[in-house]
């Protein structure tokens, strides 16, 4: 799965238009790599999210093309 779709999926991101536009910033990587919006995602890839005042990192552990708001949160697991 895309990584922009990944992110607008699990509503780590509310929207893909703005995961597409972090990754092409450069605020979006994967495994300690930079990626594009098109990245292949899998399982166990570890993500990073640069924002304003700090990061997100979370582990991929599940990859869905749905899922329902309140199982979100299960597509990935939170590190640190």
């Amino acid at each position: 799965m895309r990584i922009d779709k990944f992110l607008k999926v699990s509503r780590i991101l509310k929207r893909r238009a703005v995961a597409q536009e972090a990754a092409r910033a450069g605020k979006i990587s994967v495994n300690g790599r930079e990626v594009k919006p098109a990245y292949r995602l899998k399982i166990g890839d570890v993500v990073e999210i640069a924002y304003f005042d700090g990061s997100v990192k979370f582990r991929v552990k599940e990859l869905k093309e749905t899922v329902k708001k309140d199982e979100a949160a299960t597509l990935y697991e939170m590190i640190g």
